[in-house]
């Protein structure tokens, strides 16, 4: 994987998401900063890229991700790595950690978004279309 700088003249490490991508199209890669002062934004700023984080469903409805488990094992059992939370998340539905209660928010809040969404095309479809005015020609 990729190794930037040198880790052992920083602080405490840290894993989070790097934004990769363009406009509309965000690609996150999972990585390891030497030191959350230093930023996330500079691609220098890396020390290893651990994993990557497709948002945006594909065409089986799936958000992609994939990560190397042994690597951040090592990262947070050696190193003692801070966490971002959605990098917790994301180790938590992956079954490394447990499920982050954030994750449990986020569904349902998305539950109930389904649900009034759901309920707003029943209420459109119950709803009878106004009747079409014809028009009467005389046959004069």
């Amino acid at each position: 994987m990729r190794q930037l700088i040198n880790p052992k003249t920083f602080g405490r490490p840290s894993i989070g998401l790097a934004l990769f991508g363009c406009t509309n199209r965000p690609f996150y890669h999972i990585c390891i900063f030497p030191d959350r002062s230093l930023g996330r934004r500079f691609e220098g700023n890396i020390i290893e890229q651990v994993g990557t984080f497709d948002p945006l469903p594909n065409a089986k409805n799936e958000k992609l991700v994939s990560m190397n488990i042994e690597r951040l094992k090592y990262w947070i059992g050696k190193r003692n790595a801070q966490i971002s939370v959605p990098v917790l998340e994301l180790l938590g539905l992956s079954g490394l950690f447990p499920i982050h209660p954030k994750a449990y928010i986020r569904a349902k809040d998305q539950r109930e978004t389904l649900a009034q969404q759901v309920a707003a095309l029943q209420i459109a479809a119950e709803t009878p279309a106004p009747p079409e005015e014809t028009e009467k020609n005389p046959e004069s």
